[in-house]
């Protein structure tokens, strides 16, 4: 019997699947020469292979109405990688680091207009207020009951000597969960570094010094605008 994907992740599939042929294009040279991997052809035909079961394993936190659900739909596919390059006995230090390489090089593919207009919308006052109501949301015990795979988080206002604009702490992490459920601990924190990644293409600093994934209560996730 067929695994069945949710309806609104299949309604991305064709972009999902776009995105992660681009990053195996981004990541070849560093498959070749870093990792020894000679069989490109194969090693796309696994990973996307394996993409194709990890569409069938994203849980469902809410779709469109969860600012979350995108958080799976662009990272999890790393998971796709690490796991097959895991299994080519590469070491997992370096699956991080070319995955992290890979992603930057994918964001940096938008015009840098575009990204840094999305680094401002995030770091709104606007988009702060949604992130209040998200975060005391996933913090219910009905939502929780719901959706028990998602994410819980609390919004962080600066205290007077922060010099952070805003932050979120993760109680609860999907990812954590995810990895827990199908045997991928060891790769889970190279999932947790593309998140500086992804904020700095945007323009933004992210301050973080602990992750639920590395043993710690929650995640601190700090934001502010970078300065550089």
């Amino acid at each position: 019997m067929a695994e069945i994907i949710h309806p609104f992740y299949e309604s991305h599939r064709g972009a999902m699947q776009a995105a992660m042929r681009h990053r195996l294009d981004l990541a070849e040279a560093m498959l070749s020469e870093r990792a020894q991997l000679s069989n490109m052809d194969g090693i796309r035909q696994e990973v996307m292979a394996e993409f194709d079961i990890v569409l069938t394993q994203i849980p469902y936190v809410g779709g469109a109405a969860s600012r979350m659900s995108d958080f799976f739909m662009r990272l999890l596919g790393f998971l796709a990688i690490s796991r097959v390059l895991r299994r080519h006995g590469v070491p997992v230090s370096m699956i991080g680091e070319i995955e992290r390489e890979t992603y930057k090089a994918q964001l940096l593919t938008v015009p840098e207009g575009e990204r840094l207009d999305s680094g401002r919308q995030f770091m709104s006052l606007e988009n702060q207020s949604l992130l209040r109501e998200q975060a005391t949301k996933s913090a219910t015990e009905s939502h929780q009951k719901e959706f028990p795979e998602d994410f819980v988080y609390d919004f962080v206002e600066p205290g007077p000597n922060d010099s952070f604009e805003f932050g979120i702490n993760y109680t609860a992490c999907g990812f954590c969960k995810f990895a827990a459920h199908h045997e991928d601990k060891e790769i889970l924190p190279n999932i947790c570094g593309l998140d500086f990644v992804a904020y700095a293409a945007r323009g933004i600093h992210l301050e973080r010094t602990q992750t639920l994934a590395g043993g710690a209560s929650h995640c601190n996730f700090r934001f502010s605008r970078s300065r550089d």
